[in-house]
């Protein structure tokens, strides 16, 4: 069994250090815009996804085929016969990706942990662990990145250490992405969003009296010879 917590760190670290070996500025640009922003936010909405984490995927899955299923490619008005199977079929995309989303396999709508470690490897999960269990990183995720060389299933079961994914990967369309919209951030920790405690404010200054004079005044100065008199200390 894939120990997911090791994942997610390591792919938190990988993110930390990963920079891009092709151009996802076009591709970035797509995906972000208005419009399919709009319908990706419909699909949040209803289901508590982010929705660049939805984009990315649509575009891994689909190259952002709106006539095709979010959760395997497959044609959005016939049963799937790709993983998750038996899907469909399905009246409009929104309606696809909501049931990918919320009635499949890895369940995205009840994931908790959407910094970028438990993001990264939610994504991953979409297209199956078989590279974390060989401890390589997948290029669903990495592909076109200097976090990934090489290395492909090129079918289902079927692994070849030679062969390079051609596609864009998640985590560099994330990365894209942030560039050209500014409301994506996956730098968040659960510690980071819980909310913060209001600090404690400081007490206010005391008002000099004729019993308590400011310290150095002229006053204080005949308090301490009065205190000396009369032998307080």
């Amino acid at each position: 069994m894939t120990d997911l917590v090791a994942l997610q760190a390591a792919n938190a670290n990988r993110w930390a250090k990963a920079k891009l070996t092709r151009n996802f500025t076009a591709v970035a640009k797509r995906l972000a815009a208005p419009e399919a922003k709009a319908r990706y936010q419909a699909v949040s909405a209803r289901t508590g996804v982010p929705w660049a984490f939805i984009a990315v995927a649509h575009e891994r899955e689909a190259s952002q085929n709106w006539n095709t299923q979010l959760g395997q490619g497959d044609p959005l008005g016939s049963v799937s016969v790709h993983v998750p199977k038996g899907r469909g079929p399905f009246k409009t995309w929104e309606d696809g990706a909501y049931d990918a989303l919320v009635n499949c396999a890895p369940f995205a709508a009840r994931n908790k942990d959407w910094s970028i470690g438990g993001t990264l490897t939610m994504l991953e999960q979409y297209n199956g662990l078989g590279y974390a269990n060989k401890g390589r990183p997948s290029p669903y995720i990495w592909s076109s990145t200097d976090q990934y060389v090489s290395g492909k299933y090129v079918r289902d079961g079927v692994y070849d250490p030679n062969v390079v994914d051609q596609q864009l990967g998640c985590a560099g369309l994330l990365l894209a992405m942030m560039q050209i919209d500014s409301s994506i951030s996956w730098d968040m920790t659960k510690a980071d969003a819980a909310p913060k405690p209001p600090p404690v404010p400081k007490p206010p200054p005391s008002t000099p009296s004729v019993t308590s004079p400011a310290k150095g005044s002229l006053g204080a100065f005949f308090v301490d010879l009065f205190k000396s008199i009369l032998g307080r200390k």
